[in-house]
C-alpha cells in the first residue's frame, strides 16, 4: 500500500498524530482509540508497510514510532505541489 492509501483512513491518521507526540506500544495506542487490539495491529501493519511507521522490540513490547524518512518524503511531495516549481508544468 502506498503512503496516500495508508493515510486515507481517518483512524490511521489519528494513530500517526498520536505517534507524532512520541513512541508508543501497541497497547498504549489501542488504549487511545475505541477499536480492538487486532484492529490497531492491522492499522499499524498498513502504516509500517507504507513506510510511515517503524517498530522496534523492547523485551516483550513492540514500540511504534513515526518513520521520519517516510513522512518527510510524503511532506516533500505535497510541498512540491504547492511550490512555484510546479507552476506552469504540464501533466501528461
Amino acid at each position: 500500500m502506498n503512503s496516500f492509501s495508508a493515510i486515507a483512513d481517518p483512524t490511521r491518521r489519528r494513530i500517526m498524530e498520536a505517534l507524532a507526540q512520541g513512541p508508543l506500544s501497541s497497547g498504549e495506542i489501542a488504549g487511545l482509540f475505541q477499536i480492538s487490539a487486532p484492529a490497531v495491529s492491522q492499522h499499524l501493519k498498513t502504516l509500517r508497510e507504507a513506510g510511515l511507521v517503524q517498530v522496534r522490540i523492547e523485551a516483550q513490547w513492540r514500540i511504534y514510532e513515526l518513520d521520519r524518512e517516510g513522512v518527510d518524503k510524503l511532506v516533500a511531495w505535497v510541498s512540491m505541489l504547492s511550490s512555484s516549481e510546479m507552476a506552469g508544468c504540464e501533466i501528461q
